[in-house]
């Protein structure tokens, strides 16, 4: 049931009814969106459409693109090797330049990984609607803003509108109070929460984020979270702006500034949920009870405590049974198991998830005077030119190649196999990615999702660790 004029109102019902041009009768609403950020693999077939139809893209300054999931990490000045790669990053190229959008390439000081680099430019803002042909644009919420991935025909949409045809889902509220443990960081507490409601527990939902143990983040952890929401099936993550929000945003190249700065910061102290707003479903969740996690299965949701052992059978829901047995046999582990001591062969620390500047200094700060286990390969992927640049204006990459590390250059990587940096067959790697399914990071690899600093860790001792025992 819509509200009426007056009634309280969620964060995304305020930003949501702004957007509305148009409802249609027993059908979705014409949503405007404000930012339409674009990749090189998600693109391509969207600007075929258009020249197909003779329309040219709508509202070019609204579009933003880089390169950042094809890219390779290693010796970017060179010709990208990959055929399917090169011919993707080539068509980024092209179509931008004939539309006149806005492109940071291979090489541009403003490249990364887009989820990355909208944030730190201060191109997301409080109180937007953004897409992007990527299901991870929900990181874009931990601003309050509504964010949120889409097809290839509905980026062709966007490029000929500036506008989709969306339904309104249903909202759902998770809230988390306390102080957290030493050790355990935001990523935990994601992956926390989809071990309580699964991968699918908010699917139909955009779900806001609250709480003391949420409002007490850096906005570089509020991302992590909202990153993750669409790992819980939900359409969108988003987080109230506060003046964390506002400091994050204030003097970045393209926030606002002057007076317009002081009329934009009085508009997002609007942006939050009303006291007697209603959702159509809620969670509670204390801080203290979260330990460092892990995952040992196939979903982000199968995730467990370090210190805790693997599910058994009787102990998994009806309908997760067929599903926990194909899992463990992909993962090569076994039912009532416990997960710390599992060895380990690789450690992958980037991806749109835990890739930012704020994540490299955490990792820097653990392994600083310390060397990487003989038996495994740790790569540490920026999240943009800006992120890498940083690392190495403050000494980062010296202590990375100290401890054995090897600093790569900026994109996706091995958070999704589609790049060169994949993960062998049968091997183990810890990620601080959002996926682990089968063949996520290469064909026969299995990943267990962790916090930069169980990663961290992992890499140090060469096996699954509890953090809080090195720290």
């Amino acid at each position: 049931m819509d509200k009426q004029p007056g009634m309280q109102k969620t964060l995304f019902e305020k930003i949501w009814d702004k957007h509305v041009v148009k409802t249609i009768e027993d059908g979705p609403s014409v949503f405007y969106i404000d930012k339409h950020f674009i990749h090189e693999v998600t693109s391509p077939q969207a600007f075929a459409g258009l020249k197909k139809r003779g329309i040219p893209v709508f509202r070019p300054a609204q579009v933003v693109a880089t390169a950042d999931h094809n890219v390779p990490t290693l010796n970017q000045h060179l010709p990208i090797r990959e055929e399917m790669s090169r011919k993707q990053v080539d068509a980024l190229i092209s179509n931008c330049a004939e539309q006149g959008i806005e492109l940071y390439g291979l090489g541009h000081p403003f490249q990364g990984i887009v989820h990355v680099i909208g944030p730190e430019l201060g191109i997301t803002q409080p109180g937007m609607t953004i897409v992007c042909g990527d299901s991870h644009t929900s990181t874009h919420g931990a601003f309050g803003s509504i964010a949120f991935g889409i097809g290839t025909s509905e980026v062709e949409m966007v490029l000929a509108t500036q506008c989709l045809l969306q339904s309104k889902p249903k909202l759902m509220r998770i809230t988390v109070d306390g102080t957290l443990q030493k050790g355990v960081v935001s990523k935990d507490i994601v992956l926390y929460i989809l071990s309580k409601i699964s991968a699918s527990g908010a699917t139909g939902y955009a779900v806001e984020f609250a709480g003391s143990a949420i409002r007490s983040l850096s906005m570089e952890a509020r991302m992590t979270i909202c990153n993750m929401s669409i790992e819980m099936g939900g359409r969108c993550g988003l987080i109230a702006p506060d003046s964390t929000t506002f400091e994050y945003i204030k003097g970045r190249k393209f926030a606002p500034a002057g007076v317009i700065w002081d009329q934009k910061k009085t508009e997002w102290e609007q942006l939050f949920t009303d006291p007697d707003a209603i959702f159509d479903k809620e969670y509670h969740f204390i801080a203290e009870d979260i330990q460092p996690m892990i995952t040992y299965g196939t979903n982000p949701g199968m995730g467990i405590g370090v210190n805790e052992f693997i599910p058994t059978q009787d102990q998994v829901h009806a309908s997760d049974k067929s599903g926990l047995t194909k899992s463990l046999t992909y993962m090569g582990l076994k039912e009532g198991a416990p997960i710390k001591g599992q060895s380990i062969d690789y450690v992958f620390i980037g991806s749109c998830t835990n890739s930012r500047i704020e994540d490299l200094r955490m990792v820097a700060s653990f392994v600083k005077g310390r060397k990487k286990a003989e038996n495994v390969e740790v790569w540490v992927v920026p999240g943009s030119k800006q992120v890498e640049a940083q690392a190495i204006k403050e000494g980062i990459d010296k202590i990375f190649e100290a401890a054995g590390f090897q600093l790569r250059q900026p994109g996706c990587s091995a958070c999704l196999g589609m790049n060169e940096d994949k993960i062998p067959a049968g091997k183990y790697c810890i990620s601080t990615s959002n996926r682990n399914f089968e063949g996520r990071q290469g064909a026969g690899a299995r990943t267990l999702l962790a916090s930069p600093l169980t990663a961290a860790a992992a890499a140090i001792t060469g096996k699954v660790s509890d953090i809080r025992e090195l720290l």
